[in-house]
């Protein structure tokens, strides 16, 4: 099959496109015939990007984990999901990824894709989605009527965090450069701040949950804003030493109400520039102002 691998560790020049063995799905796995795949910049300098579940290292591995395509074959066991079926999920860091013509996951990790949208949209979707519905509903316990800051609201986690305050009801309060503030306002942003201009502590008030997407300063200023009932939540990856980071999960039901939330127009995907599979390198050196880069695995 055609894939882009990373040759050893490093940046993007070490990302090669050539034929790679088509992976056979084991007990309990999907193969998937991948449409789109979704590009997470920072992944080339994880430690998990090299080592397997249990820790041994592993060569030649394939990046991007957000995916949507449509379901091969099933290994043994698999239920609840059919052959040619249209998904999209987010598998395993620690296994390969969507930059290639096929790959596996397990039903746990994928959910059927929103009929509404193309699968280069739906790609764009599982991590940022699944990383602010963790963040502000599964930890945070994002009520109506509370307070929300979103920092770095015009990037792929916080657009959609700001979309998923929006629809729980929060009045949400979002940080973004000059640039971006009419697309944060179009996300349900009830106020922006342009971070550049004002200091958002100034300005924001008092708040009941804080969701970080930036880190660093931005990151040790809204621990000075915190109030006893206040929650913070970081998701910057500079930020993962601190006690509000987490990782975030793939999650089965989780992708299903996002996908009936996308499909209902409460919700809607981003997706930045877009790229064939033979240019994943390019597309990894590419940063999207809004929304996340994609790749067109297999065109339509």
């Amino acid at each position: 099959m055609r894939a882009v691998r990373m040759q050893q560790k490093g940046g993007t020049e070490h990302m090669r496109f050539e034929n790679a063995p088509r992976p056979i799905p084991g007990a309990g796995e999907v193969l998937i015939q991948v449409h789109a795949a979704a590009v997470t910049p920072t992944e080339l300098l994880w430690d998990l990007t090299w080592c397997t579940y249990t820790g041994e290292s592993r060569k030649f591995p394939i990046l991007s984990h957000e995916f949507s395509g449509v379901v091969a074959s099933l290994g043994d066991g698999v239920a609840g999901v059919t052959e040619g079926e249209e998904v999209y999920g987010l598998n395993d860091w620690t296994v390969n990824g969507a930059l290639a013509e096929y790959m596996v996951a397990t039903p746990g990790q994928l959910a059927v894709k929103p009929s509404s949208i193309s699968h280069q949209q739906a790609a764009a979707v599982p991590l940022s989605a699944l990383t602010a519905w963790q963040a502000l509903i599964t930890r945070a316990d994002l009520k109506s009527g509370q307070r929300v800051l979103i920092h770095g609201a015009a990037g792929g986690v916080g657009n959609m965090a700001t979309q998923l305050a929006h629809w729980r009801g929060a009045y949400v309060i979002a940080t973004a450069s000059a640039n971006n503030l009419d697309y944060v306002w179009q996300s349900g942003a009830d106020e922006v701040i342009d971070y550049s201009r004002d200091r958002f502590e100034d300005v924001a008030g008092d708040v009941d949950v804080i969701m970080d997407a930036v880190g660093g300063e931005t990151l040790e200023r809204s621990i000075a804003m915190l109030k006893p009932n206040t929650k913070l939540i970081s998701i910057a990856t500079q930020s993962k030493e601190t006690e509000y980071f987490f990782y975030v999960e793939p999650n089965h039901e989780q992708l299903k109400e996002i996908s009936r939330l996308i499909d209902a127009g409460e919700v809607r995907s981003v997706a930045g520039h877009v790229f064939p599979l033979e240019q994943g390198k390019q597309a990894y050196e590419t940063r999207a102002k809004c929304g996340k880069t994609v790749i067109t695995v297999k065109p339509s």
